[in-house]
């Protein structure tokens, strides 16, 4: 099972932009999540633990 981190770059309306912490690729594009799928509490640069298909706050 993928288990990674992200951080909450950026939210857009409907939508939130992670970037992965623990990837190799600094570079990479991010990946745009519906925030109906991550906890209600994020905001910019809240760090998430995606584990079991789920994102919760990463403490």
């Amino acid at each position: 099972m993928l288990t990674c981190t992200y951080i909450v770059e950026r939210i857009d309306g409907d939508y939130a932009l992670l970037r992965r912490t623990d990837e190799a690729d600094p570079h990479a594009e991010p990946k745009t999540v519906a925030r109906a799928l991550l906890p209600p509490e994020i905001m910019e640069g809240t760090k998430l633990l995606y584990e079991y298909l789920q994102y919760t706050i990463a403490e």
